[in-house]
């Protein structure tokens, strides 16, 4: 297979020398040939293009390649250049010195360069296609002027997104398939949240990673390391969208204050079990969830290691490798699924483990409550980010989650956290060190 690729690459070397210089100078222009997939068009008959991605992702670069690809008539672009393209922006700045003059703008890309004139707001491609420059803090500029597509910057910051795109949705009327590109790092506004749910929409995602070769080390290193699976890093990084539910236990400025830098020596540490429920249709895993108890009474979450297997020897094996991992002195688990059998199906993977057995008398809702009253006083911390529990808690409301599936994740945690604070009183002779 190695001297198969040393052939492949030394005959496509051989071929690439032959060319003429113009000739490879195009070929390494060709962004449909070296664009990221989610940078490159989606196929088929959509109407908004929403790229989605995080801080560096190459949103602007698609973006630029984009509006070149139409007003230069491109293959896999268009069918015939579109002569008239807006350039919507935050700001008239941020369409200057971003979209237009960037170091990933249009005037930065290969190839045929369009005349820039700064006054006019306006960039001229030697075919006589124009893109006009529009700032989102002015509406009134799209009341007019028509267009066959348009480049949306940052969409998500526009402070009046829904007057400046409804605006431009009046303008579009050029062409036979006028189009639009939403390039944005995401927030929770009611308008992209339109978007995402309109079925003229296609999506492409790209997080900050998706770019590292392009991006300064240095920030990879500070930046993306001190911001990865926080709230913030999800949606700057990320590229997600994140929200929080109206009638949730949790939030997420809860969640970020329970962040921990450290975690001190802890008295007792348990991993909690809540079992998959056999046979039910909207669960099909078991929650795992570690947690431990610092001297001065405050619960650490140590780490979710839930798995999506319903069969007992399945979760129950991933149950004792957890309990071995965070070198825990008790394992927790509900007994209402099944009863004694949890603990038979714990004892068969792991017989050393001592079990504590718990029964559910109230309703999860009423269970979690005290749990998220811990987090709002600053008694219960998290060691580690943990995306998928921390999206079920944000999630959780009086009716369950959205999704109508069980809160495995959450109900380990309310189990753990519940043991470790109903033990807090009886004091343990040892500090465990982590």
């Amino acid at each position: 297979m190695q001297q198969t690729r040393q052939d492949a690459f030394r005959i496509l070397q051989e071929k690439l020398e032959a060319l003429p210089q113009q000739d490879v100078a195009r070929i390494l222009d060709d962004w449909m040939l070296f664009g990221r997939a989610e940078q490159r068009p989606p196929e088929g008959a959509w109407s908004v293009w929403l790229f989605l991605g995080g801080r560096g992702a190459g949103k602007t670069r698609a973006g630029a390649e984009w509006v070149r690809g139409l007003a230069l008539g491109l293959p896999g672009f268009t069918s015939e250049p579109v002569e008239r393209i807006a350039l919507i922006g935050e700001t008239a700045a941020d369409v200057r010195d971003v979209m237009v003059e960037g170091v990933s703008g249009i005037l930065s890309l290969p190839g045929a360069r369009p005349d820039w004139t700064p006054t006019l707001k306006k960039l001229t491609w030697p075919n006589g296609a124009v893109a006009q420059c529009f700032s989102a803090e002015d509406p009134e500029s799209l009341r007019g002027p028509q267009f066959g597509a348009a480049w949306c910057d940052e969409l998500a910051k526009w402070k009046k997104a829904d007057a400046v795109w409804d605006m431009l949705q009046f303008g579009l009327r050029l062409g036979t398939r006028p189009r639009q590109m939403v390039t944005t790092t995401p927030r929770p506004t009611q308008l992209l949240k339109r978007l995402m749910r309109d079925p003229g929409t296609v999506m492409t995602h790209a997080a900050t990673l998706a770019n590292a070769r392009n991006l300064s080390p240095r920030f990879l290193d500070g930046i993306v390391n001190r911001y990865v699976g926080t709230r913030l890093g999800r949606q700057e990084l990320e590229g997600e969208v994140i929200e929080d539910r109206a009638d949730a236990l949790w939030t997420r400025a809860m969640i970020e204050e329970a962040r921990a830098s450290e975690v001190p020596a802890l008295l007792r540490i348990v991993v909690a079990v809540d079992p998959a429920a056999t046979g039910h249709a909207h669960s099909d895993a078991c929650g795992i969830v570690a947690a431990g108890l610092a001297p001065d009474g405050v619960t650490y979450v140590l780490g979710d290691r839930t798995i999506a297997a319903a069969r007992p020897d399945l979760w129950a094996a991933a149950a004792a490798a957890a309990f071995h991992a965070f070198e825990a002195d008790a394992l927790v688990a509900e007994a209402n699924q099944g009863g004694e059998m949890v603990r038979a199906v714990i004892g068969q993977a792991d017989p050393s483990i001592p079990v504590t057995l718990v029964h559910a008398t109230r309703g999860k809702w009423l269970r979690a409550e005290p749990v998220s009253n811990l987090y709002a006083q600053g008694r219960v911390r998290h060691a580690v980010p943990m995306k998928e529990l921390e999206d079920e808690m944000c999630d959780f409301g009086l009716n369950g989650l959205t999704s109508g599936r069980s809160p495995d994740r959450l109900d380990a945690l309310v189990w753990a956290v519940s043991e470790l604070m109903r033990g807090a009183g009886r004091g343990v002779p040892r500090l465990r060190g982590m």
